[in-house]
């Protein structure tokens, strides 16, 4: 049932809440970090002089995907679609655009490609998060449960973070540059299994956003049909 209130004990024993956290885990907060690290990435890369339009088109992509969130609302009479299965379209992107990376991240439109749909993906679902987690639990408790819900953003920049930071450095020893005084590694090695590894770690994230649409869909259908018949009465 939508809109049923979780404390905070209620929502942690709630399977729904977990697949929509691993969704959010796996999903905005990876590309989040990529974000931060994109500066790095761009320089091991070699195009170290696109870094200040790679920031620009992560910002203003991800901002297209904050506008995009809206659209299920505005199409609904059309087009009625639950917001836990947009959240899973939302999610489609990220993995296709790290396994681009991985594959292509020595050409500078493939990066450019890459980052925008990160960029896109990150913004819906950053924006989307808090309508879902009103929905899902309850409109008086958003402000607890979404708080609860994001304490995956500084675990996911730790973890994934590490990640990057052990195959830079396991590749840093026989592919290096000096650059501003400071030992880099250069080449597409870099990151490639940091991009292999965040790509399947974001399938990870799409699956469960995916069996969380699967689980409330039907409470979305009734909710749906229930506003309508209200509507026409």
């Amino acid at each position: 049932m939508l809109g049923e209130e979780h404390k905070a004990g209620m929502l942690v024993r709630r399977l729904d809440f977990w697949l929509y956290y691993v969704a959010y885990f796996c999903g905005g907060t990876i590309g989040l970090v990529y974000s931060n690290n994109l500066g790095q990435i761009a320089q091991s890369l070699g195009h170290s002089l696109l870094n200040a339009k790679l920031i620009t088109i992560y910002s203003s992509f991800s901002f297209f995907g904050r506008l995009l969130s809206a659209a299920p609302d505005f199409i609904r009479t059309k087009v009625y679609f639950a917001r836990t299965g947009w959240l899973a379209i939302a999610l489609l992107p990220t993995p296709i655009a790290f396994f681009f990376l991985g594959a292509f991240g020595g050409d500078s439109l493939a990066v450019q490609a890459g980052t925008a749909l990160i960029g896109l993906s990150s913004g819906f679902i950053f924006a989307a998060a808090v309508s879902i987690t009103s929905e899902l639990f309850g409109p008086e408790s958003v402000g607890v449960n979404h708080n609860i819900l994001i304490t995956n953003i500084p675990i996911g920049s730790l973890v994934y973070g590490f990640l990057a930071a052990m195959v830079y450095d396991s590749n840093a020893a026989s592919r290096v540059g000096r650059m501003a005084d400071s030992v880099v590694c250069m080449g597409r090695n870099c990151y490639f299994w940091t991009f292999v590894s965040w790509g399947c770690i974001s399938l990870l994230g799409l699956g469960s956003s995916v069996l969380l649409f699967l689980r409330t869909r039907p409470a979305y259908h009734r909710f749906e049909q229930s506003r309508r018949s209200t509507m026409l009465t």
